[in-house]
């Protein structure tokens, strides 16, 4: 038969063209389509990133920055990751009032940091010494967390307040033993708050410390000639503090 029309095998390999085409196509898009999620999601994760460290910049320069162990900041070095960590030990321990004082110390040693940034050169050696020692207050205090989160935990099982309430309402009807036993109970508990109260108070002198060398690195940018004295005087402190420390912690291990 005559004419123009397709053959039987032409009509066969563009039924097998489209075959592979089409799958070829949609392989294409799916790709286009992954490609394109996969963008859009690293722009929304910097993004998010971004504006969380604004927010915990602000956070700083605001008073005082919360800690959230789970999701240290962006920015964080290995102190502020040592603070995330005895941060989650006292709550581990059923201490939110310790674990706050864990926030003033990153915000304070955020607060020094970004002085020290903005006064001296990362190679200077004033920066490093400084740096230095800031940094050894800092780890002190860490260590002084990790003590109380530690001691907390011995007493964790234990309600001082039942306690006391069995002794002062039920003491005339109770056995020599568990009179015995509920006071010893009662001591252990207000020992170890003693020397967690010990512990809070050593970290805020350190904390005090922290602010006077933020203090002293704050006037230097106003040229006057006491600004190098002062910040002088205020690491002296922070050497002292140190030694003070050292022989604190000694005296407590034996």
């Amino acid at each position: 038969m005559g004419g123009f029309g397709p053959s039987l095998g032409g009509w066969l390999a563009g039924l097998a063209a489209i075959g592979i085409a089409l799958p070829l196509e949609r392989g294409w898009r799916r790709w286009r389509t992954r490609r394109h999620q996969q963008r859009l999601k690293a722009k929304l994760d910097a993004e998010a990133q971004r504006q969380r460290a604004a927010h915990e910049r602000q956070a700083r320069e605001a008073g005082v920055a919360e800690l959230d162990p789970s999701r240290p900041p962006v920015d964080a070095d290995d102190l502020v990751l040592a603070l995330c960590r005895a941060k989650q030990g006292l709550l581990e321990v059923q201490r939110p009032d310790l674990a706050a004082q864990v926030d003033r110390f990153y915000t304070r040693y955020s607060h020094v940091m970004t002085l020290l940034g903005a006064r001296f050169d990362p190679g200077e050696l004033a920066y490093e010494r400084s740096r230095r020692l800031v940094t050894e207050v800092c780890l002190g205090a860490v260590d002084a967390f990790g003590s109380m989160a530690g001691q907390a935990r011995g007493v964790a099982g234990l309600d001082g307040d039942y306690v006391r309430r069995r002794l002062a309402q039920e003491e005339a009807g109770l056995a020599v033993e568990e009179r015995i036993a509920l006071k010893r109970r009662l001591e252990l508990i207000e020992e170890t708050d003693k020397r967690l109260r010990r512990l809070a108070a050593r970290n805020e002198s350190a904390l005090t410390l922290l602010d006077d060398a933020a203090v002293a690195l704050a006037r230097i940018e106003t040229g006057r000639p006491q600004a190098s004295l002062a910040t002088d005087q205020a690491l002296e402190e922070l050497r002292r503090f140190i030694g003070g420390a050292e022989r604190y912690s000694r005296s407590e291990r034996r």
